[in-house]
C-alpha cells in the first residue's frame, strides 16, 4: 500500500528513541538495509511509527519487495517487545515503512554516489548555495559541475567544468526535480512505502 502523509507532531528524541531505533536496525540488518530515520509522529492516541531505509552498499534504489520484507521483519521485532514499544507506548500505532525519498537532505558518500547527474542545490565552504550536477562520488569527495541558466527564457543552461570538492566543505545538498528529463523514470523506489496497523490484544 503506497501512502503520502503530511508531516504530524514530531515526539522528542531520548533515551527511548536510541532503544527503538536499536530494534528497528537489528530487525533490518540482515536484509542489508540501514536505517535512515525513525520517528513518530501523529496523535497519541494512535501513533504512527514513521521508519526510513536506505541500502548498506551500493548505489541501487529500496524496492518495494525490499520494503514489505523490511515492514514484516520490523512488526515482528516490535511485536516481540510485548505490550510497551519504546517512544510509542501501548495500544494501536501504524507502522509506516518507506524508502529515503528526494526531500533527503545528501550529507555521506552513498547519499550523493546514488543521485549521480542529479541537480542539487548546495553550499560549498559556507557561501551562497549554488545549483550543480554530481558528476562522480568517491568515499573522500565529490565533482559538482555548476549549474548556470540560460541568460535569456528559452536558452539552454549551461554547466561549467567539474570541480572537485571534499563532504567536509559541502552542506547538506537537496536534489532538484528537474522535469522533462529522465529522473522521472527513475526508482520507483525513491517513492516506495508499506503500512501495517498494529493493534493490542
Amino acid at each position: 500500500m503506497h501512502t503520502s502523509r503530511p508531516d504530524r507532531d514530531v515526539r522528542p528524541a531520548g533515551p527511548e528513541s536510541d532503544r527503538l531505533r536499536s530494534v528497528v536496525d537489528d530487525a533490518v540488518a540482515d536484509l542489508g538495509l540501514l536505517v535512515e530515520q525513525v520517528r513518530v509522529t501523529g496523535a497519541s492516541r494512535t501513533p504512527t511509527l514513521q521508519v526510513s531505509l536506505d541500502r548498506a552498499r551500493g548505489t541501487e534504489g529500496v524496492d518495494m519487495e525490499a520494503i514489505e520484507q523490511a515492514t514484516g521483519r520490523v512488526s515482528e521485532a516490535l511485536d516481540a517487545l510485548g505490550d510497551e514499544v519504546p517512544g510509542v507506548g501501548s495500544g494501536e500505532y501504524l507502522l509506516e515503512v518507506s524508502s529515503a525519498g528526494v526531500e533527503r537532505p545528501l550529507t555521506l558518500p552513498r547519499h550523493f554516489a546514488r543521485n549521480l547527474g542529479r541537480l542539487v542545490e548546495v553550499a560549498v565552504d559556507g557561501a551562497e548555495p549554488v545549483l550543480a550536477r554530481i558528476v562522480s562520488a568517491g568515499q573522500e569527495q565529490v565533482e559538482l559541475a555548476v549549474h548556470r541558466p540560460g541568460a535569456k527564457k528559452g536558452m539552454p543552461a549551461k554547466e561549467a567544468a567539474p570541480v572537485a570538492h571534499a563532504y567536509d566543505r559541502l552542506g547538506p545538498a537537496v536534489v532538484q526535480v528537474e522535469w522533462g528529463t529522465r529522473q522521472q523514470d527513475e526508482p520507483e523506489s525513491e517513492d516506495a512505502a508499506g503500512t501495517h496497523e498494529t493493534t493490542e490484544a
